[in-house]
């Protein structure tokens, strides 16, 4: 229990300060030069993996919010990937040559955000758990494939 209180102020924390959390009224604005989806990827990033770390012990709003952003997240991220931007960063070149295996695996990764946030809106921890362990999947199989 008192790992959850902990976990709970964390996420509660985390959407305080900004750190996570995008809202209906956020508009995703795509990024106009390479410099800028650099950043949106590096932020969105390494919002996504504070979010997995945090986000399984999370109940309630705190559960709404995280597979919230999870999925706001996803869908926006081929959107952060325009072609030719892998110039100076871990982005392999794989991913404009393989870009619909690169769009599917951000597909099975927006779909498990959306079953988790369809879990977490009726309290089903079980499919929510399961829905985020398939968002992590798609993280690492990605990572494995497209980054260096």
């Amino acid at each position: 229990m008192f790992s959850r209180k902990i976990t709970a102020l964390a996420i509660a924390a985390m959407l305080a300060s900004g750190a996570i959390g995008v809202t209906a009224q956020d508009a995703f604005v795509a990024p106009t030069s390479t410099a800028e989806a650099h950043q949106l990827r590096t932020d969105a990033m390494k919002q996504m993996g504070g979010l997995l770390r945090s986000a399984p012990n999370a109940t309630g709003a705190d559960a709404v919010a995280a597979a919230t952003t999870l999925l706001n997240t996803f869908t926006n991220l081929p959107q952060m990937f325009p072609e030719g931007s892998s110039e100076g960063t871990d982005a392999l070149p794989a991913i404009w040559e393989n870009w619909e295996t690169f769009t599917g695996i951000i597909e099975t990764g927006r779909s498990a955000a959306e079953t988790a946030l369809a879990a977490a809106e009726a309290g089903d921890t079980d499919t929510y758990g399961t829905a985020l362990r398939t968002v992590m999947g798609t993280c690492g199989q990605c990572h494995q494939q497209f980054r260096s």
